[in-house]
């Protein structure tokens, strides 16, 4: 069974860049048709998709989060990393990366990806 585990700081400074790296095991982020999304949940909202990049290395990023966001991934590793850039305390929320089986923009439902993180708490303050 896929595992999934992120790992990065949980303080922020106001206008420096967020940097979180999930590492999948159990299974390969190459393995076809697999999709790897970065998820957010600010305090008292839902949960809102960043982006997500493809077994194959593609990747799509939410229109409000594009200009800032960044996906790459390191397969020696099988790990894959979020970059937001210009954080501000908007940007405080749960963070969490996520397996499915095909592109999903629009979250309605946990259970649509098949595997989920724990996810990590990442607060942005001076």
């Amino acid at each position: 069974q896929v595992q999934l585990q992120e790992s990065g700081p949980g303080l922020v400074k106001p206008s420096q860049t967020l940097s979180l790296t999930c590492t999948v095991s159990g299974g390969s982020i190459t393995t076809n048709s697999a999709y790897w999304s970065w998820i957010r949940q600010p305090p008292g909202k839902g949960l809102e998709w960043m982006g997500t990049i493809t077994y194959s290395g593609s990747s799509y990023y939410s229109p409000s989060l594009k200009s800032r966001t960044s996906i790459s991934r390191d397969t020696s590793k099988n790990q894959f990393t979020l970059q937001l850039t210009s954080v501000t305390p908007e940007d405080t929320a749960v963070y969490y990366c996520a397996r499915s089986q095909f592109l999903i923009v629009k979250i309605t439902s946990r259970t649509a990806f098949g595997s989920w993180g724990q996810g990590t708490q990442v607060t942005v303050s001076s």
